[in-house]
């Protein structure tokens, strides 16, 4: 299955979500005040976003407010400026020797798994990769990312449970260049963005780090769930107020109707989607395009010829 294919499989409940009673507003005919506000509705509902959903029906408003339009040029101009609202990621490049990643969010995104995708991807790409268990206090962590090692092929750096993660990331770091690592991904223990201490345990992680290089992290990526909607935009705004995101990574795509989200925190953000979760498999992390992932809402569904 191509790229595509995935992203389009796994928007479907999105799909319908959006898709069910927009085509009933937006029907053939003159697009009126009326029509955008109940397609403004909507598109909050389909938990689009607030900003989204008035930018969407703003550009419906200056392009087509009183003119007689069919239901495919209608949605064409919705899906025009979907695509304006994102934006792609910069393709992931190996800046360090070795590049160094921190994986940061709260408890249940999915960063365990998302660090185990990832890699395997980038070794699979011909990177030697190196994963280190800086979740030193959720029982079974460590095992759990041991385990996410092995599938993936990649080094393993871990300490006992309860010691200091900042610790075990200057350890990996240093254990990285010894064995001729291109890339260090470093896991952290899940936290709440208004817990004060959980997020000065991860300051602690960086400074620690810069002792060595002061460009490490090379890159800080946010794991959210994608389930989570809109309700993600608040923790990530105080997330990148304290560390400087340089990507997030939305996961569990293919099992909400809440996909359209992404529309939302992309618009109200600026923080690039650098990768999406699409499914279970060590495979299923594919990178962002917007290109494609409007297209995972709109093509086939709606019928529309480019």
């Amino acid at each position: 299955m191509g790229l595509l294919s995935v992203i389009k499989s796994g928007l479907s409940k999105t799909r319908e979500a959006i898709l069910g009673e927009l085509k009933g507003i937006v029907g053939a005919g003159k697009v009126t005040d009326e029509m955008l506000e109940q397609l403004e509705e909507h598109l909050i509902k389909a938990d689009v976003g607030t900003e989204a959903a008035f930018l969407l029906t703003d550009a419906l408003r200056e392009n087509a407010l009183g003119k007689s339009l069919s239901q495919d040029e209608i949605l064409k101009i919705l899906r025009s400026e979907a695509e304006r609202l994102l934006v792609d990621p910069p393709p992931f490049k190996v800046q360090g020797n070795p590049h160094v990643i921190l994986i940061i969010g709260v408890n249940g995104a999915g960063k365990t798994t998302t660090i185990g995708k990832l890699a395997k991807r980038f070794q699979t790409e011909g990177h030697k990769v190196l994963i280190a268990a800086g979740d030193t206090f959720r029982a079974a962590a460590i095992e759990q990312l041991e385990v996410w090692a092995e599938r993936s092929e990649a080094e393993f750096v871990r300490h006992q449970e309860g010691s200091d993660p900042a610790a075990v990331a200057y350890d990996a770091c240093e254990a990285a260049k010894a064995r001729g690592c291109d890339i260090v991904i470093i896991d952290t223990a899940g936290r709440l963005h208004n817990k004060d201490y959980l997020m000065e345990e991860l300051r602690k992680v960086v400074r620690v780090m810069k002792k060595l290089d002061e460009a490490y992290p090379h890159d800080i990526w946010l794991v959210i769930d994608g389930n989570t909607g809109q309700n993600t935009i608040s923790q990530t705004k105080i997330f990148h107020q304290s560390f400087p995101l340089t990507g997030l990574v939305v996961t569990k795509l293919d099992g909400t109707a809440r996909g359209g989200s992404l529309l939302g925190i992309a618009s109200a953000l600026k923080i690039p989607i650098c990768w999406v979760g699409m499914g279970e498999r060590i495979d299923q992390l594919v990178p962002f395009s917007k290109q494609e992932y409007v297209d995972g809402l709109f093509e086939n569904a709606l019928d529309i010829q480019e």
